[in-house]
């Protein structure tokens, strides 16, 4: 099986993709369990050093990229390779900067940052993979990194809370949302500075300038026909994602509360 070249090719859904997604999670188990009962000091060192290794793998990648090209060849309408528009600030690759800050400062907005929006952004880019990424085989350098960094950045950004360092409650939730708007609104004047020095003229990190034809933005697009602030509902569903999350650890946090009160 492992000689057979359609093996190795990646797509979403397919064998391959569940197996390597099995994988990481596996990983992120076995890393979980090592360090049950050790220093919160240890595992902080893990998952900055994790996020660390993933953020050098990250430009690694995107420089075997840069020399694809068969990549550059599929990319060629949209301008090819511009390492202006490869910076790691995407709504999954910014949580590796992001995560070790959180779980070093203890910031809860951003750890919540970390735990709701990096998985979820990661994942959403493994079942969209952009042009050059579905259906090639993972043996080639530009899949190797893609699909082994946002891999790296679900579990990464899981391990906040499998590894014991943050658990997320009802009060956190109105601050991380004002947290999410307010990196996206960084992002978006990034992409504003960007564009207005010509660096990379279609610069649309977090799509906060342009929709790209996502069916989802097109629409808050037509109720909102502004750069930036036609994210605002999406920013408001995330809210319910983040709620719907956090209920089930406000739920188990109050009965062990009671059971504890009993004792």
């Amino acid at each position: 099986m492992l000689a057979n070249p359609d093996f190795w090719i990646m797509k979403p859904f397919n064998t391959l993709f569940f197996l390597c997604f099995g994988f990481f999670l596996l990983l992120l188990v076995a890393a979980s369990l090592l360090l049950r009962g050790k220093s919160e000091r240890a595992k902080q060192a893990v998952l900055v050093t994790a996020c660390a290794v993933t953020f050098v793998g990250f430009f690694v990648y995107k420089y075997f990229i840069s020399i694809d090209a068969d990549y550059n060849i599929i990319t060629a309408e949209m301008g090819g390779f511009n390492w202006w528009g490869e910076l790691p600030l995407h709504l999954c690759n910014i949580n590796m900067m992001l995560i070790p800050i959180a779980v070093l400062k203890k910031s809860r907005p951003l750890m919540c940052f970390g735990f709701f929006l990096g998985p979820l952004g990661a994942l959403m880019a493994l079942l969209m993979p952009g042009n050059g990424f579905s259906g090639y085989s993972l043996l080639l350098p530009r899949m190797i990194g893609y699909y082994g960094t946002h891999f790296m950045i679900i579990i990464e950004g899981l391990a906040i809370v499998t590894f014991g360092l943050f658990r997320p409650r009802l009060r956190d939730l109105p601050r991380a949302a004002l947290t999410v708007f307010i990196v996206a609104f960084c992002v978006f004047l990034i992409n504003m500075l960007l564009r207005w020095s010509g660096l990379h003229p279609k610069a649309n990190y977090f799509f906060s300038v342009e929709t790209e034809g996502n069916f989802l933005l097109e629409l808050f697009h037509s109720w909102i026909p502004i750069p930036f602030l036609y994210l605002v509902p999406s920013i408001v569903i995330l809210a319910v994602w983040m709620l719907l999350i956090t209920v089930p650890f406000e739920l188990a946090d109050r009965r062990r509360a009671r059971l504890e009160s009993r004792v």
